[in-house]
């Protein structure tokens, strides 16, 4: 190479071995910031070697989720007081060296390192740790751009950047942490929240018209559908059963009857919207699909706020029970269930991940607006990966080149392809940063955060806790209705147009227009 310097290093038995071989080899050595993850070499290449399927982007967001567990994971072990007792052997929490405290603080009043206030501290780190990181990549379109490698890149410096502010977050007193995070937290939970119900009606409806479409073309589709449908509604439907078989008793429970009973009542109000004669008037593809989807979901919602509410107790044949939780008898005691608590806890943060990558993709496909106009996207073609559209057709410019007589002087250009981002950065780390609120405010029982425990948050339940899982479903039932009776409230003479999907949902593919001959 012209003006490379000629390094001499000194020869090894392997160098020596190899030069009497007569084999000539160069050794390169890695810098060491790239070994240590510390440079701008992701170190997802590693993660891209192993799985060439894997992109960049996507390795990179794996190791986010797994981050993101990680810190949840924690959080929950500091939460648990069994944890804390057995391994650090302390009932009243772990508490920081006083001699710490009193150079930080100035007293010897020191925060405890365990329970709530572990908790808070950890997720206010890794909110504002995701929240940097939004504010550095809005505006991001590629991924050659020097500030893609911020989100790609540096993974040890970022961790150590993360370490650092869960480490300053507990330098704060407990009495200015807690008022500050307890408010931030509660208005990104419900925000969270509204994401989540958002990303689960567009999911129906997409699903919904993209299979009708396919429907109306072909017989199998139709069949599809119906399969589809009768099996949501059939969950529906054996969900609620269990309901009333685990979470009701003949001796009380009157809430849970009423709740589960009122639930099933909108559950056949919006069926019955959703195929009504005017409401697909205004929208054609309107089905039963998306109501069963809904459902199924609203059937969810109950069993997690049914999970979340404590027990009831009454006196039967002169003993003390607690009923209203899952239990083998309804002449017997019923006891707390752990199972249950961790089925409902797995449940709810799975959906917190298909939240957090949803909404990224979404975002970077339809932009800023993607709440609005997720919903009057218009499927050309059905598929059985709705959410992901196949490959689009070739472009049109691309097809007028091919078809370029041959005594033409001028080739056709190859078509200059730009690339796009497979998801959102931006929108990625924000939606983190509100499931890290999210987190921080469900472990903790929302508003009764002082003095919780792991153990009472997901078996005995709060009444916080209930009534706001409650209110997310009576939500989800109101944006619903809104989506169906929206056509109503709008112009007749509006008529949106669809963005155009991505190639393998990366690449935005824009028709190159020619004009007729004359």
């Amino acid at each position: 190479m012209v003006g490379a310097k000629a390094v001499t290093v000194p020869s090894t038995s392997l160098d020596l071995a190899q030069q009497h071989s007569g084999v000539s080899s160069v050794i390169v050595k890695t810098p060491f910031y790239q070994v240590s993850c510390c440079g701008p070499v992701p170190c997802t290449s590693c993660c891209h070697a192993r799985w060439p399927s894997l992109t960049e982007s996507t390795c990179s967001r794996l190791f986010y989720i797994l981050l993101h567990v990680g810190a949840s994971a924690v959080c929950c072990l500091l939460l648990s007081r069994t944890v804390v007792e057995r391994v650090w052997g302390k009932a009243h929490g772990i508490q920081m060296p006083s001699g710490l405290c009193v150079h930080l603080f100035g007293h010897s009043d020191c925060p405890v390192l365990s329970g709530s206030g572990a908790v808070y501290r950890i997720c206010a780190g890794t909110a504002t740790f995701h929240l940097l990181q939004a504010v550095l990549l809005v505006h991001l379109h590629s991924p050659t751009s020097p500030r893609a490698q911020l989100h790609n890149s540096f993974w040890l410096l970022k961790l150590l950047l993360l370490l650092g502010l869960c480490a300053v977050a507990f330098c704060i007193p407990d009495e200015h942490l807690f008022p500050a995070c307890h408010y931030i937290g509660i208005c990104g939970g419900f925000t969270f929240i509204l994401l989540q119900l958002v990303l689960i009606t567009a999911f129906a409806h997409s699903w919904n018209k993209n299979w009708l479409t396919g429907a109306a073309q072909d017989c199998s589709w139709f069949l599809a559908v119906l399969l589809a449908t009768l099996g949501f509604y059939s969950m529906a439907g054996v969900g609620a059963a269990l309901l009333f078989q685990h979470y009701t008793h003949p001796a009380g429970c009157l809430l849970n009857k009423m709740l589960i009973s009122l639930h099933l009542c909108f559950c056949g109000l919006l069926s019955f919207l959703s195929i009504a004669p005017c409401i697909r008037l205004k929208q054609p593809r309107s089905g039963l699909l998306q109501a069963s989807v809904i459902s199924c979901y609203i059937m969810y919602l109950t069993f997690s706020a049914l999970s979340s509410r404590p027990p009831e107790r009454v006196i039967l044949q002169g003993q003390n029970h607690t009923l209203c939780l899952p239990g083998l008898s309804k002449t017997e005691p019923q006891t707390p269930d752990t199972s249950i608590a961790v089925l409902s806890a797995g449940i709810m943060y799975a959906c917190v991940l298909f939240a957090c990558n949803e909404a990224s993709y979404l975002a970077e496909v339809f932009g800023p607006l993607w709440i609005v106009k997720v919903y009057s996207y218009e499927f050309q073609k059905p598929s059985l990966c709705f959410c992901c559209p196949e490959t689009v057709e070739a472009e049109a410019g691309q097809r007028a080149g091919a078809a370029r007589p041959v005594d033409e002087e001028t080739p056709p250009a190859p078509p200059v392809q730009t690339q796009h981002l497979s998801y959102s950065y931006s929108a990625f780390h924000f939606v983190f940063f509100l499931a890290s609120l999210y987190v921080m405010v469900t472990l903790t029982n929302w508003f009764s955060y002082e003095g919780a425990e792991l153990e009472k948050t997901f078996t005995k339940g709060s009444w916080a806790t209930f009534w706001v899982k409650v209110a997310s479903c009576w939500a989800c039932v109101l944006l619903y209705l809104g989506m169906l009776l929206a056509p109503f409230c709008l112009s007749p003479t509006q008529n949106p147009q669809p963005p155009m999907f991505r190639g393998h949902c990366h690449r935005i593919i824009l028709p190159d227009k020619k004009q007729p001959p004359v």
